[in-house]
């Protein structure tokens, strides 16, 4: 019988069939973070239950972590508590941890891949919806409650009904200036945020194929934001060439025998979907949202969309307007901006660093912008300064802060001013998530550095 992609990583990772229930669910890898894992902890001290598994569960401080001075003591007391308490639970139970601090640290969904923790045809989870990142690799990775967590902590296993498939074909060539991020928004706002509750998303087509790895890393992270469960793209060359030598990655005849079977990952040429889509390269150019939700974003040179245009709901595309004082009709070129954060789990590797540079290099940012540009990992930042693009930062007037989630979420000291405007690579744009009052667009980060050098959202395809 013919397999998709995911069908063949799902089957294979079965225990158990519940008849009329949820598949009982094997997970290869557990990803811990310092806010979604305490409660959890909790629950398995008061059953009198160890972690089954420690060896395959990694701990990770990052969304309280701040990202300057991470060498003295953390001010916030809720947030010390929490990376304490991280630290605490992970030496209990025999758990790698990266606290703050560490050489490894970072954004949980940078470090994994970077230390070979994600692999081809792995299944993976984590309490935090963007763990659909990993899926770039082939993998099965979903978020998880923190009901689940301790489910995963005490039996390896999750209870999971089988989401039905989808697949979405990008073909021919991405225009200037677009970008991986400009692919995923673009879709999300074609199916809206809810387009594809239900569904775990394969990604094909020339587009994706071409891809680096951080690019897919950045489609696949954004799955969440059209409701999938997840997004997964079939391993490849690019794929095993990143993987090969890293620190958790299987090495001399396990590297042979695993090779053998991840180049068995991809879709039967006659396996069906449930759902497909297939849209062209050529007609993506660099998105930003004017909204307050991800699916509210449209193309740099058009216009906000009129209210009687809509399939919808208008009434919360009006109150979306309200809250970001736009209107109907208007361009978004030219739109003040008063922050940037480049950064994330979207956004935050060596390649969207490079993207920066590129427009930024010879140039000076305006005094009218505050910037914050954050490192997805200690990884990351030795790159960024390694290949020279700490230079050409300082040259134009930015500063290199350290890693960690920072702005994405407002869970730490990077919050962005009620009523202020940032331009940011992350993810979410919803009312108040960088911060209470705080007016998002989401964007590439072409387009961030565009904005940082202007002070207004710019075309970046008329500064490269």
């Amino acid at each position: 019988m013919s397999k998709t992609l995911f069908d063949k990583v799902w089957d294979s990772h079965v225990v158990k069939k519940i008849e009329g229930g949820p598949d009982i669910f094997f997970i290869d890898r557990h990803l811990i973070h310092e806010v979604t894992s305490p409660v959890a902890f909790v629950g398995l001290k008061n059953r009198g239950l160890n972690v089954l598994y420690p060896e395959r569960t990694f701990a990770v401080a990052d969304h309280n972590t701040p990202t300057i001075n991470q060498h003295l003591p953390v001010e916030d007391p809720l947030s010390a508590s929490q990376l304490k308490t991280l630290e605490e639970n992970s030496k209990e139970h025999g758990i790698s941890h990266w606290g703050l601090g560490h050489k490894k640290n970072g954004i949980v969904h940078v470090v994994g891949p970077e230390n070979g923790i994600t692999l081809p045809g792995a299944t993976i989870v984590c309490g935090d919806s963007h763990t659909s990142t990993h899926g770039a690799f082939g993998a099965i990775a979903f978020g998880i409650g923190t009901s689940e967590v301790e489910m995963v902590l005490s039996t390896q296993c999750i209870m999971q009904p089988k989401p039905k498939k989808m697949r979405i074909n990008v073909n021919g060539q991405l225009g200037k200036a677009v970008t991986p991020k400009d692919v995923a928004l673009y879709i999300i706002s074609k199916l809206t945020t809810s387009g594809a509750t239900g569904y775990f998303v394969e990604y094909a087509g020339d587009v994706f194929e071409n891809m680096t790895m951080e690019g897919r890393m950045t489609v696949c992270n954004l799955s969440i934001e059209m409701g999938a469960r997840g997004g997964i793209i079939a391993p490849d060359d690019k794929t095993f060439e990143y993987v090969n030598g890293r620190l958790f990655a299987p090495k001399g005849e396990e590297w042979t025998a695993a090779l053998s079977y991840w180049k068995t990952l991809k879709t039967d040429v006659d396996a069906k979907f449930d759902k497909e889509l297939t849209f062209e390269a050529s007609d993506i150019e660099p998105m930003i949202t004017y909204g307050t939700n991800p699916g509210m974003g449209m193309g740099i040179s058009q216009s906000i969309p009129m209210s009687d245009t809509l399939e919808g709901e208008k009434a919360s595309f009006i109150k979306s307007l309200d809250y970001m004082d736009y209107h109907e009709g208007e361009q978004m070129i030219g739109k003040k901006v008063d922050f940037v954060f480049v950064g994330s789990c979207t956004n935050g590797r060596i390649e969207d660093f490079r993207a920066f540079a590129s427009i930024i290099e010879g140039k000076k940012k305006t005094k009218d912008v505050t910037a914050w540009l954050v490192p997805g990992s200690h990884i990351v930042e030795a790159q960024i300064k390694e290949e020279g693009i700490l230079d050409i930062l300082t040259e134009a007037g930015f500063t290199l802060r350290q890693p960690g989630c920072s702005a994405c979420l407002a869970m730490n000291d990077d919050k962005i001013p009620a009523g202020k405007y940032a331009v940011s690579t992350s993810n979410r744009n919803f009312e108040g998530r960088q911060g209470p009052g705080s007016r998002t667009l989401l964007a590439s980060p072409l387009v961030a550095a565009a904005a940082a050098i202007t002070g207004v959202v710019t075309d970046p395809r008329n500064l490269l």
